[in-house]
């Protein structure tokens, strides 16, 4: 084998060999993912009931961002053992109608002229 295939090659395997640890490193981070995520569910479902886990579930398609500040505020409050009982459908409506309004206070509209908003 000459120099140059030898160095070729060794070109080769350093390329594939970074290849493989970036596939590696984001199959680490894709599983990390996915256990916050479980630790997340696990902890809706024990501070949620069933109708009020659909319920977000539900609110999640049409308004994701909406709903992941629920869920965070939600567990940061079961966490810190401000909530020790599952809240019901009701109650999660309440929180979502607080939120929702606390949102639209601090909007900012935009409205054009001619009166077409």
């Amino acid at each position: 084998m000459s120099y140059e295939e030898d160095e070729e090659l060794r070109k080769l395997l350093a390329k594939r060999k970074m290849e493989l640890e970036r596939a590696l490193a984001q199959q680490r981070e894709k599983e990390e993912r996915m256990k916050i995520e479980a630790e997340r569910e696990a902890i809706l479902r024990s501070i949620l009931t069933e109708e009020a886990r659909e319920r977000l579930a539900r609110l999640k398609l049409a308004r994701p961002e909406f709903v992941k500040t629920i869920e965070d505020q939600l567990i940061m409050l079961a966490q810190t053992g401000r909530l020790r009982e599952p809240l019901d459908d009701d109650q999660l409506k309440e929180i979502l109608r607080r939120m929702a309004s606390r949102r639209k206070e601090g909007e900012i509209v935009f409205k054009r002229k001619g009166g077409v908003d």
